[in-house]
């Protein structure tokens, strides 16, 4: 009896640990968003009470991360057809069809955000009665079937690693980009919980630093031994060695398993597999998108110069240059060596395998 408490101490204390970080919360009839832009400097929250908060948090990188996006949405939804209905119960319908494309087109590549979007709206399609309680229920369905589907890749991906292994990754694939538990960081702390991991690498990720202020914050909070490289040093960290698996995430997955994740992805897979190390990556089906058949096909999107220009509002660059500043870039399938997801592990994945896995 004793031993079986003890037990129950232990997993409830490893729960905390590793799981005690919620970037998107229903609150008191409200979204509530850890502010992002602040970490780790700050943990302060932003209250969004109308879809037009959601979609400004969503543009504004209040809110980030593929998953974490595709929460905010389904609850920016509840608060589009709350305000809809007060405002006129017969007419809702088709008031709020505005609403949920100004928070379809808040940021273009992560898929999660117009999936979110279509499962929230065909919920509305199927109700005949007050909407505003059903489609709570729905967006807080989303939440959680993302918090587990992330514990059950986190298993799935540790699954596959040695004992004594360092890792790289990449931005910030963790909690805070998700519901919680995260995708690529998901996989990290359950292998590091289980005794596989004894150091990750995280890439500082220019020009937001996501790495630097949110992966490192994590891992930090979790007590995982991190160290932090400057992202032209990844190549020359697999040289000397020091890691075993480049673990990411991705905004995206093509059909034909073409992976877009922030930008820089695409040189990590080339050097990992010119260095023979593997590459994982770690995404919920709600990611895959099997309307779009290749990366090619994946709208990338292109934030402001100024976020290369300049560095914390001081301008860096000399005067008079000019900036290309894509964030995401696509890493054909061929150079992925595993993607996991919640509801398998493909080895090399391709469409056959992704097709299949949904069958």
């Amino acid at each position: 009896m004793i031993e079986a408490q003890q037990e129950n101490a232990a997993r409830s204390l490893d729960m905390v640990l590793y799981d005690s970080i919620r970037p998107v919360e229903w609150r008191d009839g409200a979204v509530r968003l850890i502010d992002q832009r602040l970490l780790p400097a700050r943990k302060e929250h932003v209250i969004c009470r109308s879809v037009a908060d959601v979609a400004e948090a969503i543009r504004n990188m209040t809110v980030r991360g593929a998953p974490a996006i595709g929460v905010a949405a389904a609850y920016g939804v509840v608060l589009a057809v709350r305000d809809r209905y007060a405002e006129n119960p017969e007419t809702w319908r088709q008031a709020v069809n505005a609403d949920l494309e100004l928070l379809a087109k808040a940021r273009p590549t992560a898929v999660n955000l117009g999936w979110a979007v279509d499962r929230m709206r065909q919920q509305m399609e199927r109700l005949e009665a007050e909407p505003v309680a059903p489609l709570l229920n729905e967006a807080s369905a989303i939440c959680q079937q993302d918090v587990d589907a992330n514990r059950r890749m986190g298993e799935l991906g540790a699954a596959l690693i040695d004992a004594d292994s360092a890792v790289l990754t990449h931005c910030n694939a963790g909690a805070l980009a998700t519901a919680g538990y995260g995708t690529a960081l998901g996989v990290i702390r359950t292998a590091f919980q289980a005794g596989k991991i004894k150091h990750v690498y995280a890439d500082e990720t220019r020009p937001w630093l996501q790495g630097a202020r949110l992966t490192a914050w994590e891992l930090i909070e979790d007590r995982i031994p991190v160290s932090l490289i400057a992202d032209g040093a990844a190549t020359y960290a697999m040289a000397q060695g020091k890691v075993q698996w480049v673990i990411v995430g991705a905004d995206r997955v093509a059909a034909n398993g073409d992976v877009a994740n922030k930008i820089g992805t695409y040189g990590l897979a080339v050097s990992a597999r010119h260095h023979g190390l593997s590459f994982m990556v770690v995404a919920p089906t709600s990611t895959i998108d099997r309307s779009c058949p290749d990366g090619g096909s994946i709208p990338i999107e292109n934030r402001a110069g100024e976020e290369l220009l300049s560095f914390a509002d001081a301008r860096v660059a000399a005067s008079g240059a000019q900036a290309w500043n894509p964030v995401f870039d696509v890493t054909p399938a061929a150079l992925v060596d595993v993607l996991v997801t919640e509801m398998g592990v493909l080895k090399q994945p391709d469409a056959a395998k992704i097709a299949a896995l949904f069958n």
